[in-house]
């Protein structure tokens, strides 16, 4: 251990520097308004912008020096390509004293899709897939396994899981919140852990070579287009049918008769009918689009040299690969969950977000809530037992994709602009100005002497082009500014948290919470 420092540091666990940021600010809030002059008069008496107001600003703008510099420069020039700090792009290395042994081959590419969350869960599994003494495969064997296959039948399933949520929400109006909020995006790309693990344990998954990239999967906005008008389409002809059903006189008969339940049950029969009906048109689109995938109960032949250099081949179903190679793990992926750090609700309890899924009755989305801390040290205890981490984050936000580094201090904007930008994470959550953008996979950590983390080795999916080939660097500060949730395996994580997700006591968010955004 290095030498002690001078001053012993204060004994505050996560939880009480929590509590006492928040009581800094409530204090500044109150020096605030101390301050505040109540017979202050503004320039314009009904809201609108005087021009007097703009001369005053520029007065103060222009006698400036560091604006007038920034306006020289700024005005033709990229802003963060020119508020680059060199000093953390100098210190943040690509050093790590806690890593995993090996990482499989090759650094994967989404291309110009939102499916991250595909290859981040399909990049931590092929991690134990790769380990598997029944492949024999060599670890620098270049394997993936195939985003697509869980990408085509994801689509399937939340086309059937929004067609469902059409048909129980058809008695509200078409301008209620829920209703819109649903129809603004019901096929979007991204997803979450959970809705991985009902698509895994529903078609299990095959090596990419079974069922390959096709231009839609790494170019998907167009199809996704497409594929969105269907829906909402159909989404209105069945909530037209279940209108036109409840007016029907033996509904009508049924209900008069107390025979509700008869009744709901007979015009949901219909209804399902004709939402079969449609999915059939998205089945074929997708397969347009995507080619036919192999059924997840249909035999196929992967053929693959092992480690020794020999020709290899295992035959079985995608069901039968994943329950061969990834289910019997030590650390299955049935068994993993999501911490998540959301600073605006209460720790140690179990979150979940309404109506948020893929397969309809699967798996619902859960969030055991907790600090940042206590999630680092989750990640740490995973890296040392040799295994990656899942994790969802904001990543645009004071991050450099061709140098690969993810630092708050990275760009100098508050000094260019004369400005600060204060807002916590939970005010950025409050305020719609952060969520999870996109998933990534923790595969190394850099500690001090004390065990704190220093920094992360993020493994992207943006290909190899960009960071260290491919891997991207993620500060401590960063960390707890940024990442929103990390997936840890029950049998790595604290115990106190994994009695809080099997309590199953879970608080509801609404729809549109960011905690419902997919990555």
């Amino acid at each position: 251990m290095g030498t002690a420092p001078s001053r012993p540091a204060p004994d505050f666990t996560e939880k009480r520097r929590v509590q006492v940021a928040m009581a800094a600010q409530a204090k500044d809030l109150a020096d605030s308004l101390a301050t505040l002059d109540m017979n202050a008069v503004a320039t314009s008496r009904n809201g609108s912008l005087e021009r007097a107001l703009l001369e005053d600003w520029e007065y103060v703008a222009a006698k400036d020096p560091v604006i007038s510099l920034s306006r020289t420069i700024l005005s033709h020039t990229d802003i963060s390509t020119s508020l680059l700090k060199r000093t953390p792009v100098v210190n943040d290395t690509f050093v790590f004293n806690t890593a995993l042994p090996f990482i499989p081959q090759p650094i994967t590419n989404q291309q110009s899709s939102g499916r991250c969350w595909l290859f981040s869960s399909t990049n931590v599994l092929r991690y134990t897939i790769a380990q598997h003494p029944g492949l024999g495969l060599a670890p620098d064997a270049k394997f993936q396994l195939s985003q697509s296959y869980l990408f085509f039948y994801d689509k399937l399933e939340k086309s059937n899981y929004y067609l469902e949520n059409s048909i129980e929400l058809a008695d509200k109006g078409l301008d209620d919140r829920l209703v819109q909020y649903l129809s603004a995006a019901p096929l979007n790309d991204g997803g979450q852990w959970d809705m991985v693990v009902n698509l895994l344990e529903r078609y299990g998954v095959v090596p990419q070579p079974i069922y390959p990239e096709s231009y839609s999967s790494s170019n998907s906005g167009r199809m996704d287009s497409l594929l969105t008008t269907k829906l909402r389409e159909h989404a209105l002809r069945l909530r037209k049918l279940d209108q036109a059903l409840r007016e029907t006189e033996w509904h009508v008969n049924l209900v008069n008769q107390d025979k509700v339940d008869q009744a709901t049950e007979a015009r949901l029969g219909v209804l399902r009918k004709k939402k079969e009906d449609f999915l059939r048109e998205i089945y074929t689109m997708l397969t347009v689009c995507l080619g036919v995938p192999p059924s997840p109960t249909e035999k196929f032949a992967w053929e693959y040299f092992d480690k020794d250099k020999k020709a290899r081949s295992w035959t079985g179903t995608p069901v039968e690969f994943y329950k061969a190679f990834a289910e019997g793990a030590k650390n299955k992926p049935t068994d993993a969950f999501s911490l998540i750090n959301d600073p605006r609700n209460a720790y140690d309890a179990l979150y979940t977000v309404d109506r948020l899924g893929n397969v309809w009755g699967g798996k619902p989305v859960r969030y055991v809530n907790t600090t940042s801390e206590r999630m680092k040290q989750a990640v740490v205890q995973c890296i040392k037992a040799n295994h990656p981490v899942f994790f969802g984050c904001d990543v645009g936000k004071f991050s450099n994709s061709p140098l690969g580094i993810m630092d708050v201090d990275i760009y100098d904007y508050e000094k260019a602009f004369g400005v600060t930008f204060g807002l916590t994470k939970a005010e950025r959550l409050q305020s719609s100005e952060s969520s999870m953008t996109h998933a990534m996979v923790i595969t190394a950590v850099h500690v001090d002497e004390e065990g704190r983390t220093v920094r992360f080795k993020v493994e992207n999916s943006w290909g190899d082009a960009l960071g260290d080939k491919g891997f991207f660097i993620m500060t401590d500060k960063w960390f707890d500014e940024f990442v929103y949730q990390v997936v840890i395996p029950r049998s790595l994580a604290p115990k106190d948290l994994v009695a809080v997700l099997d309590k199953g006591e879970a608080t509801v968010l609404p729809a549109w919470d960011p905690m419902g955004t997919l990555a």
